[in-house]
């Protein structure tokens, strides 16, 4: 392997951990770690967070039934005379999110690796079943930010007269030409930004995305049970919601915020852990944090809900992929010689 190719290797574990780590440091500089501890011991209610550890857990469990759905046809492939096992599909998931932690994305290739493993698998072909999963994800997400975003749209006009800055008078400074002419102008710098795009390979690799989505979605006619698929790939992600949204009552100075706070958040944290960091670590508390305290939550008690829950959520994921690990030991090879 060329030394080149070491480096770039090392980078991309290493850069992501150094990055949530400076924003971690940034963040937390200076602040009395005493403090938290009192909090999560003496004033928090683990009686909401232990409520929201099954939601957390079964947010993974449908990823692995749903998995299942799109592995079935190649196991009738590749084993004609055994079904591949729900609990390889499960476990799998639990052992990508774990090791996830230590290498961000790498959690695909690891539970492909397993299914390959324990299964007989193919691995290319199981990793070409996550892209569908990423594409029907990526769709919903988009789905319900934009519905949600523009339910709770008030909260960005708190954001701008927070900042000083009123959209009503910007607004006002224009007449039906100025709107004409910056529409005109908005359009010519779309068209120029496009032509500029194509000569680089950015321009390639999102066209290349967008494809990738666009297959992933015409694999699902393969599904067996299209409507039982749909129902885990929303359940994954209401799942997910109430996991966060549970720990909003764990703590006085969040109880009261309500549903609207808790989706918001929901949706500004997914798009920042699109940032390649451990688990999402320093992306997920910033921008947490900024949304809490557009909603009237103080800067320090913002900074320990965004420490606190996102510690225990991710020893969640570590006692579920150390299960895993412990039960895969334990389970016999399908197909030993793969």
């Amino acid at each position: 392997m060329e030394a080149k190719t070491i480096l770039t290797n090392i980078a991309k574990i290493v850069f992501p951990i150094l990055l949530g780590g400076a924003i971690l440091y940034w963040m937390y500089r200076g602040e009395d770690f005493g403090q938290f501890m009192h909090v999560m011991t003496q004033e928090m209610n683990w009686t909401w967070m232990l409520l929201s550890f099954p939601f957390g857990i079964l947010a993974q469990m449908f990823r692995g039934w749903r998995w299942k759905q799109t592995l079935v046809p190649f196991s009738d492939q590749e084993n004609p005379s055994a079904k591949i096992r729900t609990s390889t599909c499960i476990y799998s998931i639990f052992l990508s999110y774990a090791v996830s932690l230590i290498i961000p994305r790498i959690g695909e290739f690891t539970r492909c690796g397993v299914l390959k493993r324990y299964e007989g698998i193919s691995f290319s072909k199981a990793l070409g079943t996550v892209v569908t999963e990423r594409a029907v994800d990526t769709l919903i997400v988009m789905g319900y930010s934009g519905i949600i975003l523009l339910i709770e749209m008030s909260i960005f006009g708190t954001f701008f007269e927070k900042t000083g800055t009123s959209i009503d008078h910007i607004l006002n400074q224009f007449s039906a030409t100025g709107y004409l002419v910056t529409a005109v102008c908005g359009i010519a710098v779309l068209i120029l930004l496009h032509l500029l795009l194509k000569n680089f390979s950015i321009y390639n690799k999102v066209k290349m995305t967008l494809g990738s989505i666009w297959e992933g979605v015409l694999s699902l006619k393969a599904v067996k049970n299209l409507p039982l698929y749909l129902f885990f790939s929303i359940g994954i992600w209401v799942c997910y919601f109430l996991h966060y949204y549970l720990t909003f009552f764990c703590f006085d100075f969040t109880a009261h915020l309500g549903i609207g706070c808790a989706l918001v958040s929901f949706v500004v944290a997914n798009f920042a852990v699109i940032v390649p960091t451990p688990n999402g670590a320093g992306p997920w508390h910033f921008a947490i944090k900024t949304m809490l305290i557009l909603y009237g939550v103080a800067d320090q008690q913002a900074l320990w809900f965004v420490l606190i829950v996102h510690t225990v959520q991710t020893m969640l994921v570590v006692a579920l992929g150390i299960y895993a690990w412990a039960a895969l030991l334990y389970t016999k090879r399908l197909n030993p010689n793969k």
